[in-house]
């Protein structure tokens, strides 16, 4: 683990609540003429849509990254590309999957330029995503985690699987909101959730039977 990797959040409380641990960023908005309304309705649009999804966007950064220092150099990295593009931004069908592709697209370009794979399993607050899936799925998991490494099972999902359960589990989003940051629909989002686990319970070697729950 490099040592930049500080301040792990705790992985007692609940992610949503945790997020709140890592320090907000300092405030965001586009460069907007005092003139022209039309700029300042833009400046409005973005600064509410980082209000709406910034705690959750630095809680992924983290997640990946390992180190706050480095979840905020990626998430206002993703700010400044999204700010630019904004207008662009919000003539996407989605503007919350278009502004997803680019904090994603952040968290690769970081990943690589510092030439290590994800934090994902490293991270404190990944612990989340164990406790709601043991809970779901009762004893199951519970009586293998330690010796099969659910942790590193729940890694190796495929993206979109992956990524679905991070969302829910740890960083707190509803499926109606990772719809709209994948652009698919509620009932995509808990397929890929449900065909999530069963992968998780193959690879444990656990009766699918028994692993219930979306």
């Amino acid at each position: 683990m490099s040592a930049d990797r500080d301040r792990p959040l705790p992985a007692c409380a609940p992610a949503h609540v945790r997020a709140a641990e890592l320090s907000p960023l300092p405030h965001c908005s586009l460069p907007a003429s005092a003139s022209d309304p039309f700029d300042h309705r833009l400046s409005i649009t973005f600064e509410a849509f980082l209000a709406t999804h910034a705690r959750k966007w630095l809680t992924y950064a983290y997640l990946h990254t390992g180190s706050e220092a480095a979840a905020r150099e990626v998430t206002r990295a993703a700010y400044g590309q999204l700010g630019r593009l904004w207008p662009h931004a919000l003539r996407q069908a989605s503007v919350e999957a278009y502004a997803w592709s680019v904090l994603k697209e952040r968290v690769v370009e970081w990943l690589y330029d510092h030439q290590q794979p994800t934090a994902l399993t490293e991270t404190a607050a990944f612990a989340v995503v164990t406790h709601a899936l043991l809970r779901e799925c009762q004893q199951q998991f519970a009586m293998l985690e330690s010796q099969l490494g659910l942790y590193a099972a729940i890694a190796r999902l495929p993206e979109r699987q992956c990524d679905v359960i991070v969302l829910r589990h740890v960083i707190g989003y509803s499926d109606a909101q990772i719809g709209s940051l994948l652009g698919v629909d509620e009932v995509t989002v808990r397929s890929y959730a449900s065909r999530g686990k069963r992968k998780l319970a193959a690879a444990l070697g656990i009766d699918q039977g028994n692993a219930r729950g979306n």
